[in-house]
């Protein structure tokens, strides 16, 4: 059975609206914010938001859906597993920081209106935040097992080596004075520090 793709004036207007929602979000809370004020950002209909999703709600869970699954990707991208556990978890560190700063206000909005989601949908995004964990987590692992990291509990220093990261999207600004690409660097520095890595190990 073929797919049926959505025309492109439809895709193109989800995508104004989901664009127009991240910045309505992030600026008023998902509580705070009407479809009304989606569409206005749009520059379309206030009826526009339900001729393309059931609800406000599902528009915060298609972009959480969307938020997380690059998470993954991202992390696909930058972990090698040929490399060290030093040098993996740097690259996958610094790019999810990076990451959180350079879309700092589609992150805010993904990681920090959770609670918004229906039942259903929150399990749903809880499903790739714990695979998200996971994955992280295996490099702390891996390092514990081949003696290059010095770390007690690996499960609170995973939550640690995350949590770090999701909380630039709260603070960071462009006019600020580092970089994505410097706070990057800064937080697989930090992580290096965090599980006890050597120098040599860690590409430092």
């Amino acid at each position: 059975m073929s797919v049926v793709e959505p025309p492109p004036r439809a895709v193109a207007a989800r995508s104004r609206l989901l664009r127009a929602a991240v910045e309505a979000f992030a600026a008023k809370g998902f509580t705070t914010t009407t479809t009304r004020d989606i569409a206005t950002g749009a520059q379309m209909s206030p009826a526009a938001v339900y001729v393309h999703f059931k609800s406000k709600e599902e528009v915060l869970y298609e972009l959480s859906d969307a938020g997380h699954r690059s998470f993954l990707r991202l992390i696909d991208a930058s972990d090698d597993p040929e490399q060290s556990p030093a040098l993996r978890l740097r690259a996958v560190i610094g790019a999810l920081a990076a990451h959180h700063a350079r879309d700092h206000v589609w992150s805010r909005v993904v990681n920090y209106e959770l609670d918004s989601l229906s039942p259903e949908h929150r399990a749903a995004i809880e499903v790739m935040r714990k695979e998200v964990a996971a994955r992280v987590g295996a490099i702390v692992g891996a390092g514990i097992a081949d003696g290059a990291f010095d770390v007690d509990d690996p499960k609170a220093t995973t939550t640690l080596l995350l949590s770090m990261g999701v909380d630039v999207a709260r603070w960071y600004r462009e006019s600020g004075a580092m970089t994505p690409e410097q706070i990057g660097e800064f937080h697989a520095d930090m992580a290096a520090r965090i599980v006890g890595a050597r120098e040599s190990d860690a590409g430092t």
